[in-house]
Parts: C-alpha cells; structure tokens; sequence
C-alpha cells in the first residue's frame, strides 16, 4: 500500500472514531458515513423546507442506527432549539457533548437551550466555555457565523443577571 493510500485510510479511521460511526455487518465504514452524511443533508433539507418534524424523524431514524454518533445529537439540538423545544435541545446537546466535550455547535446549542429556560448561569458557563480553544476552534470551523449571536446573548444574560442582582 502506498504512504498516500495509508495516510488517507489513516484519515478515514480518524475520522469515523470521532464521528462515533460503526459500520453494519457487511458495510464498510466508506459506506456507513456516506449514509450518514446523507441522513444529516437529508434532515436539514426538510427543515429548510420547513419540515421540521420530517427533519426530527430523520434525525431518530439515523440515530437509531448510528447511536453513538455525536454530530445526529447535536443536529437533533439543533432542530429541537430551532423548534422552540429547549428542554429536549439541551438534553441532546448534553449527549452530543458527553460524547465529543469540545464540539462547537454542541455547546451553541446547549448555551441558547438553557437560555431559553431561563438557566442563565448554566447557559452562561456553556457559552463562555464555546468562546475558548478547541471548542471555539470547532465552531469557526464549522459555523463562523454563529461567533456574534454567542457573543451577544453572553452580554445579554450578564447583562439580565446584573440587573436581577441589583437591590430593587
């Protein structure tokens, strides 16, 4: 085998241990994360097209195959916080984070989740936790944009929790 053939099935291993896939009997790991893949790019279809539930269903179906894949749990965050349900957000939040503790968008979604629920201390500590190292890192990396929004609703509940600590 070539040094560029092993380097590239090196990567692929990495890759798959991270995601937390594993493969069917008679699947190979190519074939488990490109059916993840298209699971993940299937959901987010639907919930553009404003199916959430259709989404939500999708997300179940995958993980029923693949439970130990982190980023199905934070998706699931993610369409769950979109839908207003900040209970069940956190809770896959909270799965996808026990499972890869760095990942980004996980934390995003457990940050806004507990913000919602008026568990500002907890949402608090999430969001300034995804503005430091490899969390922050894996949150450039897969969704730069959402930087600004974590740090405008950290100012806002430091903001809310000054004013509640004040003497009335």
């Amino acid at each position: 085998m070539s040094l560029a053939m092993q380097t590239s099935a090196q990567d692929l291993a990495r890759r798959v241990a991270a995601a937390g896939v594993v493969a069917a009997p008679g699947q190979s790991m190519t074939e488990a994360m490109a059916l993840l893949a298209a699971a993940r790019n299937a959901a987010y279809a639907e919930a553009a097209r404003g199916q959430l539930g259709r989404s939500v269903s999708l997300l179940l179906r995958a993980m029923n195959t693949q439970p130990m894949s982190f980023e199905l749990q934070s998706d699931m965050a993610a369409m769950l916080l979109s839908a207003g349900e900040y209970a069940h957000a956190a809770r896959y939040a909270r799965d996808a984070l026990a499972l890869q503790p760095q990942h980004g968008p996980s934390l995003y979604a457990l940050g806004f989740a507990l913000s919602g629920l008026g568990e500002a201390v907890e949402a608090s500590a999430a969001l300034r936790k995804l503005l430091r190292g490899k969390a922050k890192q894996s949150l450039m990396a897969e969704a730069p944009d959402l930087l600004p929004l974590v740090k405008t609703e950290l100012a806002r509940i430091q903001r809310l929790t000054r004013q509640t600590q004040k003497p009335a």
